[in-house]
This record gives structure tokens, C-alpha cells and sequence, in this order.
């Protein structure tokens, strides 16, 4: 008999239905039509730009309320709405918006059915307990291509008293319908779809690199890598480029599903704490980070474990990139990329050579930084941050 390796020991799960193209947005309200009579709506700082949205549903004689959220989600935020909708009653949440909306959504539907205080949930900061009884039916319309929030089985939130950004976990949080209609993404500023574009880009790598691997997610990893070099840079200097659009949402997605599915790697480790602690884009704090830390995975590798599978599946990267791109690897196409976007020193944020020592001690505790490549000891990890500053 051959024996599997680890690797082949394996579960997968994601939304119960994910719909993908352009236009399809509106079979949303079609669909919530099916389970649902009074919904919880969450979208962004403008809520007109789901003007759409409700006006399908007034058609359809749904009632609804509105819950905005400006910033990146905290626990506060998602208390206050998470008793709006124990007071209305709602029966389902739709979220349209970014990840932080996606997020947000996440989280309310699964406290709204689940008693006791967030912390009971929280990791990190919290008792880490699992739910017991299932979220309320959430629709999730990403306007964004980064996060892949809408098939991920976590919410990530900020704890403003803590300085940290911690996770609410479950199996049950995935969304019950993900809607990707590349047409919502036409309006996103260069900025963010670069932001967004390249946390997509790292959660491809990180899953595909990480000692938890799987083979359902390397297939969909090496897809996703592939969608985001080809297009990554076509939709940041051409934003109405539906078909590059498109393959950033596809990359999204399959980095949603395979850090659902698998952990990442020391760039999210580090993301966390350093989005906590300062007012800095988790997507260019994944930029700054990721050739730091795929440099330091790959030479601790080759020191500690020079026979280790990981260090080929770098190889594949490069490979894909090259193919896509026509540059020599990962490193060349980011150099060519990051002269198009305003990539920052970790300083320009306000972080210091003293902050390291307590980003690095919150690192240690998250899923993210269990999952990478190799153990980085003390020394790599502050080298890694040394240089990020």
C-alpha cells in the first residue's frame, strides 16, 4: 500500500455558492429573496454607492437598515452594529464593500447569533472559543480585489486598547453566497487596488509557501499567482481594463480560499501587530515585508533545511512570474512594480528600531506566523524589520 504524505491529509471549505462574473451582482437580491425578509446592509463610508442595491430590494419589498463602516473594522464598531441588529431582528446580512466591510459583516453575523461578549471568540486577546450556534445568512459582494474576505472563515479586527489587530475564527463564518462581479472594481483608485492587488498577491505566496500546504490549494495558489502578475500592473495604470480587473478578482478569490484552507506566512505574522500599533495599509505593510521575508525564508532554508520541499515551490513562484511577466523572478517584478506605487519605509508610519521587540513578541502568538516557511529565530526577525524600517 502507499502511504500518503502529510500533506495529502487535508480538508477544504468555502462558501456553499460563490458566483463569478460581470453583471452578477444582480442576483443578489433575488437570492437573499429565498431566506430572508429584514437585512442588515453593510457597506462602506458611501453608502450611495449601493444605490443599486436598494432599489432592488424596495422592488422586492425587503426591508432592510444601513450600517456603515468608514474605517477598518474594531471591536467596537462591530458590538455597536452587532446590537442593531439584535434590536431590528435582522434574519440576514448583505456586505457590500471592501474587505474591512466584508470583515465587519463577518463578525456581526456571527456575535448576532452567539451570546456573551466578543472576547468570549476573539484569538489572541480573547478565550479563543468556538461558536455555538451558526452565524446569521451573510451575502458577501467584494468591491475590492485583495482581502478574498468573501470565502474566508475569519474576521480580522482591530482592538484600539490592545494596538492589535486579532481574529474572530470559525468554520461556520464563511459567507453563505459570494458574489464577485468584476464590474464593481472599475471604480477603485489606483492606490488601493494596488494595496489590495498586492496583499493578494502575498496571501498566493504565503499559502502556497507555507509548511501547511495542501495539494487543492497549490493548484489554486499557482492559478491565483499567475492572474495577479499578469494583470496586477495593467490594472493599476489602466483602472477601466475589465479583463485585468477581472484577473485580480480571480487572484483575490483563489488567495481567499487557500488561506482559508491553509495558514500564510511571517508577512501576515508581522501585518497584524504593525496594523494594530500604527495607521498603516495592511496591503503596503505586506509590500514592504514580502521580498524581506521570502529572502530570509529562502537562506534559512537552504542553512537549516537545505533538502526541505518548501525551497523548489520558491523555484515555482519565480517560474510563474517569469512566464507572465518576462522578467527573471518574483524580485525583479516587484523592483518593476514598486516604481509604480509609493512602497514606504515601515518609519514613514511611525514605527521605530524600539517597537520591534513587542511587533515581534505579538507575531509569535498569530496563526500566520505558525504557518511560515521555516521558524525564523530572534535575529532573522528583527533583521527582517530592521530593514523593513
Amino acid at each position: 500500500m502507499v502511504s500518503l504524505n502529510k500533506s495529502m491529509n487535508f480538508e477544504f471549505a468555502t462558501a456553499n455558492r460563490i458566483i463569478f462574473g460581470n453583471g452578477k451582482r444582480f442576483q443578489a437580491v433575488e437570492i437573499v429573496c429565498k431566506f430572508a425578509k429584514n437585512i442588515l446592509v453593510v457597506t462602506g463610508s458611501n453608502p450611495h454607492r449601493a444605490d443599486w442595491l436598494f432599489r432592488q430590494l424596495d422592488s422586492a419589498s425587503l426591508h432592510y437598515h444601513i450600517a456603515s463602516v468608514s474605517n477598518e473594522p474594531d471591536i467596537n464598531i462591530v458590538s455597536q452594529i452587532t446590537e442593531k441588529v439584535r434590536l431590528e431582528k435582522s434574519d440576514a446580512l448583505m456586505a457590500i464593500g471592501g474587505g474591512s466591510v466584508i470583515d465587519t459583516a463577518k463578525a456581526v453575523a456571527a456575535l448576532a447569533n452567539n451570546p456573551g461578549d466578543i472576547f468570549n471568540y476573539l484569538e489572541v486577546i480573547g478565550n479563543g472559543n468556538p461558536l455555538q450556534k451558526r452565524p446569521l445568512p451573510l451575502i458577501a459582494l467584494p468591491t475590492t480585489a485583495g482581502t478574498g474576505s468573501e470565502v474566508t472563515r475569519n474576521a480580522v479586527l482591530a482592538s484600539r486598547q490592545h494596538r492589535v489587530k486579532v481574529s474572530l475564527r470559525h468554520r461556520w463564518m464563511i459567507p453563505e453566497v459570494a458574489i464577485i462581479d468584476p464590474e464593481l472594481t472599475l471604480t477603485v483608485p489606483p492606490a488601493v487596488t494596488a494595496s489590495s492587488g498586492l496583499d493578494a498577491l502575498t496571501q498566493l505566496i504565503e499559502a502556497f509557501t507555507t509548511k501547511y500546504h495542501n495539494p487543492l490549494v497549490d493548484g489554486i495558489c499557482r492559478e491565483g499567482i499567475r492572474h495577479a502578475a499578469g494583470s496586477l500592473q495593467i490594472a493599476l495604470l489602466n483602472g477601466s481594463d475589465l479583463h485585468a480587473r477581472g484577473n485580480m478578482c480571480l487572484a483575490s478569490l483563489f488567495g481567499g480560499l487557500a488561506l482559508a484552507n491553509a495558514k500564510l506566512g511571517a508577512v501576515h505574522g508581522f501585518a497584524g501587530p504593525i496594523g494594530g500599533l500604527f495607521n498603516a495599509p495592511h496591503g503596503m505593510i505586506c509590500a514592504r515585508l514580502l521580498p524581506l521575508v521570502i529572502h530570509t525564508n529562502i537562506t534559512a532554508l537552504k542553512s537549516r533545511q537545505p533538502d526541505s520541499t518548501l525551497l523548489k515551490r520558491y523555484a515555482v513562484v519565480d517560474r510563474i512570474i517569469t512566464a507572465e511577466t518576462g522578467t527573471a523572478g518574483l524580485n525583479e517584478w516587484l523592483d518593476d512594480l514598486y516604481q509604480e506605487l509609493p512602497i514606504r519605509p515601515l518609519r514613514f508610519y511611525g514605527m521605530t528600531n524600539t517597537d520591534i521587540p513587542l511587533i515581534i513578541e505579538k507575531a509569535r502568538k498569530s496563526s500566520s506566523m505558525q504557518g511560515n516557511s521555516i521558524e525564523l529565530n530572534q535575529s532573522e526577525l528583527t533583521d527582517i524589520l530592521t530593514q523593513a524600517l
